[in-house]
């Protein structure tokens, strides 16, 4: 039987009012050590009440102030679970996560509002960040990688929410995507062969799609010999290549001072003399930069953003060459995509969970006033499911155009015959 939640709070407060937490934060404490401490303090705080505690309600307000102390309360388990890959916390008794690419309600919960709320900020405090009622905001990146967004009243209407995206511990492969059938294996080869050949890649998708892992995977096909600039908002990217910079973007301070945005790093890497620029994901102003680094010899560049098609991943990179405040007419922004940009990868996540390379198109030119796509390969969707509650479909191999480029980049690579015999081509 567990605790009244009233009777919880109680608990936690007096005991929290009876040990110096911020001190004790910053030791280097075994969970075990730190719960034997805790337990004498709970015990006198229960006998100076005159509380009526059995051992087990006793032993798990131990475990959960303990788990508090050290960072995560309730969602130390969510953690620590590998096959956990999104926490999402909507007040204190809404706790979700995402497994396997389905969200799940748990049943776990945190005592109150205000135990949420002390956990957020001690979280915030960790990466060196504030949140308060002044700056009830907070996106970050915790100290083992993973994205942190916090969002505190008078914002959060329903309590204090907590979203952690998890950083994979492990980098996937394409032969890793092949398994789980995101792709299909002349996909990844095709892929594998424009990563070498220095092809201008645009990773488009939805939220949660697995744009940053199929990114991560095709960052694995560069050359050693080549120097690397890795921009994000949140450092996510890990490549194994020697010779890689890493760059961060960051918000403004207290005093509304130090912030570094992402056209900055794009501006300030054209001076550092990159072989490739990985941006993270383009949002905005920063595009009409990335699209003239991919236009003056960094070719092999690649970046992610959210769109829902190849065509309207054109539409958003024109929609974001607006937001540089360029007076450039239509026609001019669509030339410099089409100059720029080589390949569009666009990657979904379906309904039952799956990720998939729903397209893989090459931008062929410009034809009258539009930006011209083909498809070389896509996910044909046969509307049926598995046995198992899988969407079942087939990866389509539309063949490659003798006019590509990307034909153009791999003959420069000494990779032309491969792709031919890809492609059955002939001639």
């Amino acid at each position: 039987m567990e605790l009244d939640i009233a009777l919880q709070a109680l608990i936690r407060e007096e005991t929290m009012k009876s040990i110096e937490v911020d001190k004790i934060e910053h030791l280097v404490l075994e969970r075990d050590m730190l719960i034997s401490e805790l337990d004498k303090n709970v015990e006198k705080v229960i006998a100076d009440k005159n509380l009526y505690v059995n051992a087990y309600q006793q032993r798990i307000m131990v475990e959960n102030i303990a788990d508090e102390i050290l960072g995560f309360g309730p969602l130390r388990e969510f953690i620590e679970d590998d096959t956990v890959s999104d926490i999402l916390v909507n007040g204190p008794e809404a706790i979700f996560i995402e497994r396997r690419g389905l969200l799940e309600k748990t049943n776990r919960r945190f005592i109150d509002n205000t135990q949420l709320t002390d956990i957020a900020k001690r979280l915030v405090l960790q990466v060196g960040r504030r949140i308060d009622e002044g700056r009830p905001l907070v996106d970050s990146r915790l100290p083992d990688g993973s994205r942190l967004n916090v969002v505190i009243q008078p914002i959060a209407l329903e309590g204090t929410s907590i979203s952690i995206r998890k950083f994979s511990k492990n980098n996937k492969s394409l032969a890793d995507l092949v398994g789980f059938g995101a792709m299909s294996n002349e996909m990844a080869n095709f892929l594998i062969i424009a990563a070498r050949c220095r092809v201008n890649i645009i990773i488009s998708g939805g939220t949660g799609s697995g744009k940053t892992t199929l990114l991560n995977a095709l960052s694995q096909y560069i050359s050693e010999n080549e120097r690397i600039l890795t921009l994000e908002d949140a450092a996510e990217l890990r490549l194994m290549q020697p010779h890689v910079v890493r760059l961060e973007t960051r918000l403004a301070g207290v005093e509304n001072t130090g912030q570094i945005t992402m056209r900055d790093l794009v501006i300030n890497s054209l001076r550092m003399r990159p072989d490739r620029i990985i941006v993270g994901e383009c949002r905005g102003e920063e595009t009409f930069e990335m699209l003239q680094a991919m236009n003056t010899g960094h070719d092999g560049s690649m970046s992610t953003l959210h769109a829902n098609s190849p065509r309207d991943a054109v539409a958003r990179l024109e929609s974001m060459v607006m937001m540089s405040g360029m007076s450039m007419p239509l026609t001019a922004i669509r030339r410099n995509i089409a100059s720029a940009v080589n390949l569009i990868v666009q990657v979904s996540r379906l309904n039952d969970g799956s990720r998939k390379i729903m397209n893989i198109t090459e931008i062929m030119g410009i034809e009258g006033d539009n930006v011209v796509l083909q498809d070389i390969f896509t996910f044909h969707n046969k509307q049926t499911r598995s046995e198992e509650g899988f969407v079942e479909g087939e990866f389509k191999n539309h063949g490659l155009l003798m006019r590509s480029a990307i034909m153009t980049n791999a003959y420069m690579f000494n990779l032309g015959s491969e792709l031919k015999q890809m492609f059955g081509m002939t001639s």
